[in-house]
């Protein structure tokens, strides 16, 4: 996340027109809204390398790989908040919204040093609030580090190293972890 905008206490709906028109991404924390950083080359690089491994495995299954314009939405009795990860994937049934996901069974986030704080903490807590989300993953940027965070063991952490394949059974899919940094 980024620095807060002048606005708080905004509506779901103004800050949903809003996104539409702004030059700049905003994610949306309780009325809140922060503006989203740029990112670098190798940050970019890292995301399209991911987003392609897994396009080459989810052809023709019933899953749709969405990069970082797409927001996700997490709404629960005490909070509602629109984030933009890096990338996730949702499958049937699709959320019915063009611009966010509800039910994403992927997200993945590729690290940088003004995100890692919320994207290991807030942010992880709160996408594990989606009973669809199967499957969060961290990539660290400035090494070759994939960390795999499961539902099903318990949101414990599983490390992947430089020679190593990960396995995302989220969405039935692997990829060697050189590959992504490629």
């Amino acid at each position: 996340m980024g620095e807060a905008v002048r606005q708080t206490g905004i509506s779901v709906e103004d800050y949903l027109e809003g996104e539409k028109i702004a030059e700049v991404r905003h994610e949306y924390v309780d009325g809140e809204v922060f503006a989203m950083t740029g990112t670098t080359k190798t940050h970019n690089t890292i995301a399209l390398n991911l987003a392609l491994l897994l396009r080459n495995q989810l052809t023709g299954k019933p899953c749709g790989i969405y990069m970082e314009n797409v927001k996700v939405h997490i709404k629960t009795a005490f909070e509602e908040r629109f984030y933009y990860p890096d990338l996730h994937v949702e499958c049937r049934p699709f959320t019915d919204h063009s611009y966010y996901s509800e039910r994403p069974k992927l997200i993945i986030e590729v690290l940088s040093q003004s995100t890692e704080r919320d994207d290991c903490s807030d942010k992880f807590y709160a996408y594990r609030k989606l009973p669809s989300l199967e499957e969060y993953v961290l990539v660290a940027q400035d090494e070759q580090r994939v960390e795999v965070y499961r539902r099903s063991d318990g949101w414990d952490a599983m490390v992947y190293g430089p020679e190593d394949i990960v396995r995302l059974e989220s969405v039935g899919a692997e990829m060697a972890v050189a590959a992504i940094y490629a």
